[in-house]
């Protein structure tokens, strides 16, 4: 039986051990901390297979220098970062021109499809299907010209045979009371599915690894190189290696030949008690760069961007802002005895991951950089990651996912 290492336990490693593990592998875990203890843990929670349009877009660079100039706002470079992630904001900047907006929605587009096909055999097969929540996504809008703008990213959604509703500001009401009288247009997407808690779901998935018999082993894994007969991992013989490691896997990547420019969104959030509002869908408000989550854990006030990097102390003043937003656009919210949150979110410029094999051997996997849609397209990466290790044909075409396209 071959053995295989997988490095990181997060939603996408984890997902991928499961998938290998399914096909007859003897999988092995690595982490530097264990199960669900980065970016996995505390995101919003959604599987928003509706979000096909790549972050890199000329929307974005629109409402990117107004966001810029705001320290706390939904999109932040701290000054003392900006000379380092300049190359990274310059290819970011180069995915944003209408061809490549275009070949990326059609690749996300392609993955999104494979992810939600995958999904509810990969929960059923993994015990977690009790965890899903269908219970649909509301994106809220100031004005008829905030509407307006968001309408040709509703254009893309509707080619693509996408179900959503546009609103008033008194069908929203109904929908989901509470909501403050500055929001007058909405859109309601019933086909946006969500997790009970990310986390709990995280360690389920590890702990239905490990009844199969797979291990799960703290290790910082900083050495990684070919063999003729297969790949070391500190010290230690794979068959095959995938570097599913989330905001560290570029370090990895390098290890191996291959250059790779991933870059860390900062997230933030915090986690309110249970109660702190009745909150009936997940509700996003684009125009401020934040989402307002109903988790079996509490409520969940989360987002944002901060290009900052993996060693910079967090700021949580980041949270606090996105707190005094959400009490002000949501009247009734019970603010008090929240917990604070920031993870790294793993981050290409042109918004696609890379999946894939290495420059220098088959032997090596890339399975990372899915920015804000990890445990979205965690099932989808999972389906993928086994084709490529077994050498069946992938589900989908990769070539636009290729950690070489760099």
């Amino acid at each position: 039986m071959s053995n295989i290492i997988v490095i990181g336990a997060g939603v996408v490693g984890l997902s991928s051990a499961l998938a290998l593990q399914a096909r007859g592998f003897d999988v092995t875990v690595l982490d530097r901390e264990g199960p669900a203890a980065g970016a996995s843990a505390g995101n919003a929670g959604a599987f928003a297979f509706t979000d096909i349009l790549p972050l890199a877009s000329p929307g974005l660079l629109k409402k990117a220098p107004k966001w810029l100039l705001d320290p706390l706002g939904p999109l932040t470079v701290p000054p003392a970062y900006a000379l380092k992630i300049a190359p990274w904001m310059y290819r970011f900047w180069r995915a944003c021109s209408p061809s490549q907006v275009a070949a990326s929605t059609s690749a996300q587009t392609a993955l999104m499809d494979l992810s939600k096909a995958e999904l509810e055999p990969f929960l059923s097969a993994s015990g977690t299907l009790f965890m899903l929540r269908r219970n649909g996504n509301l994106q809220v809008y100031e004005s008829q010209r905030e509407f307006d703008d968001s309408k040709p990213g509703w254009d893309a959604r509707e080619a693509h045979g996408i179900d959503f509703h546009h609103m008033s500001a008194e069908e929203m009401a109904e929908l989901q009371p509470g909501l403050s009288p500055r929001f007058t247009h909405g859109t309601f997407t019933p086909g946006w599915h969500s997790i009970d808690d990310p986390k709990l779901y995280v360690l389920a998935l590890a702990e239905r690894f490990r009844a199969e018999g797979g291990r799960i082993e703290r290790s910082n894994v900083s050495t990684l190189r070919p063999t003729e007969s297969g790949v070391e991992v500190e010290g230690r013989q794979a068959d095959r290696v995938v570097i599913a490691a989330g905001a560290f896997s570029h370090r990895l990547a390098a290890q191996v030949g291959d250059t790779i420019p991933l870059e860390t969104e900062r997230g933030y959030n915090t986690t309110l008690p249970p109660g702190a509002f009745d909150l009936r869908m997940q509700v996003t408000f684009g125009g401020h760069g934040f989402v307002v989550t109903n988790l079996s854990t509490g409520i969940r006030v989360g987002g944002a961007v901060e290009l900052g990097g993996l060693s910079r102390p967090p700021n949580f003043q980041r949270s606090k802002a996105m707190l005094d937003k959400a009490a002000a656009f949501l009247p009734g919210l019970k603010t008090e005895g929240g917990t604070q949150w920031m993870g790294f979110r793993p981050s290409l410029p042109d918004s696609l991951p890379a999946i894939g094999r290495s420059r220098a051997t088959p032997r090596v996997i890339h399975a990372f950089g899915h920015g804000h849609l990890g445990l979205t397209q965690s099932a989808g990466t999972a389906r993928l990651v086994a084709d490529l290790v077994t050498g069946s044909t992938p589900a989908i075409d990769l070539a636009p996912f290729s950690p070489q396209r760099f």
